[in-house]
C-alpha cells in the first residue's frame, strides 16, 4: 500500500468510526476513541461494529479489551486487515474495500432534487424506504437529527414518497484532511447505480470542497467504481462466536 493509500485509508476508517459512533450513541451505546481503535463497550446495533481499528498494526489485546464478548456476536473492523482474530474465538465475517472518490459533481446526473431529512417524520420516511420491508426501519430514528455531522440524504418522487437515499458523514480536522462519508446508499427502482448520482451530487452541493470515502465490496464495489470512485485498501469485519 502506497503512502497516499494509506492516508487514505486512514481518513476512512476515522470517518467510518465516528459514524459508527453516531449509530451506537443514538441506541444508547457510548463509545470511546483511543490511538488505535473505538470502540463500545456494550453490543452495537446490528450491522454496526463493536470496534473499528484506526490505524495498522493494532494491538489485539486493545482492541478486543474494550468490547464486550461474554455473549457471541461481536463484531471488529479490521480497517487495514491486518489482524488475527482466529485465536480469540473470532472468524472473517466478509472483506471489503476501502473507496475514495476526488471532490467533485458526478459525471451523469439527471437534476432529480435531492434534499436533507430536517423533521422526524422526514426521518421515518427515509428509514422505511431504506429498509424496504425488512424489518430494520428502527435503526434510523429522529435522534439523528441531533447529530450535527451527520445527514440523511433524500429523494423524492412528485407525491412526496421517498425514491432513494444515503447518509452522508462529515469529518474535518482528521490528519490529512477532511472527507465525507457515504454509506447507505439506496434506490428504490433500479438500486445504488441508480442512486450514486444524486447522491454524489447531493455531497457535492453540501460541501463541496470534500472528497467522498466509504467502503463496498462484490458487486456494489463495481457499482461505486463505475461512479467515480477507486479501491484504496482492504479492510475486515471479524464477528466472535
Amino acid at each position: 500500500m502506497t503512502t497516499t493509500k494509506r492516508s487514505l485509508v486512514r481518513r476512512s476508517a476515522r470517518n467510518n468510526a465516528e459514524w459508527c459512533a453516531v449509530m451506537s450513541r443514538t441506541h444508547g451505546v457510548p463509545g470511546g476513541f483511543g490511538d488505535q481503535v473505538w470502540a463500545a463497550p456494550a453490543r452495537t446495533p446490528p450491522y454496526y461494529p463493536d470496534a473499528v481499528t484506526l490505524g495498522p498494526g493494532a494491538d489485539p489485546a486493545a482492541v478486543l479489551g474494550g468490547i464486550d464478548l461474554t455473549a457471541p456476536g461481536a463484531t471488529v473492523k479490521d480497517s487495514f486487515a491486518d489482524l488475527d482474530l482466529t485465536t480469540a474465538g473470532f472468524r472473517v465475517l466478509f472483506d471489503a474495500e476501502w473507496i475514495h472518490r476526488p471532490a467533485g459533481p458526478p459525471a451523469c446526473f439527471d437534476g432529480t432534487p435531492w434534499e436533507v431529512a430536517g423533521a422526524p417524520d422526514a426521518v421515518r420516511a427515509w428509514a422505511h424506504a431504506w429498509d424496504d420491508g425488512g424489518g430494520d426501519a428502527h435503526l434510523f430514528g429522529p435522534a439523528l437529527l441531533d447529530e450535527p455531522d451527520t445527514f440523511l440524504l433524500t429523494a423524492r418522487a412528485a407525491d412526496g414518497t421517498v425514491t432513494a437515499g444515503a447518509v452522508a458523514s462529515r469529518s474535518e480536522g482528521v490528519p490529512g484532511g477532511g472527507v465525507l462519508g457515504l454509506s447507505n446508499v439506496f434506490a428504490r427502482h433500479g438500486g445504488t447505480d441508480a442512486a450514486w448520482p444524486g447522491a454524489l451530487d447531493a455531497a457535492h452541493r453540501l460541501f463541496p470542497g470534500l472528497p467522498v470515502v466509504g467502503y463496498e465490496h462484490g458487486e456494489e464495489l463495481d457499482t461505486a467504481l463505475r461512479h467515480g470512485f477507486t479501491a484504496t485498501g482492504p479492510l475486515r469485519v471479524w464477528l466472535h462466536g
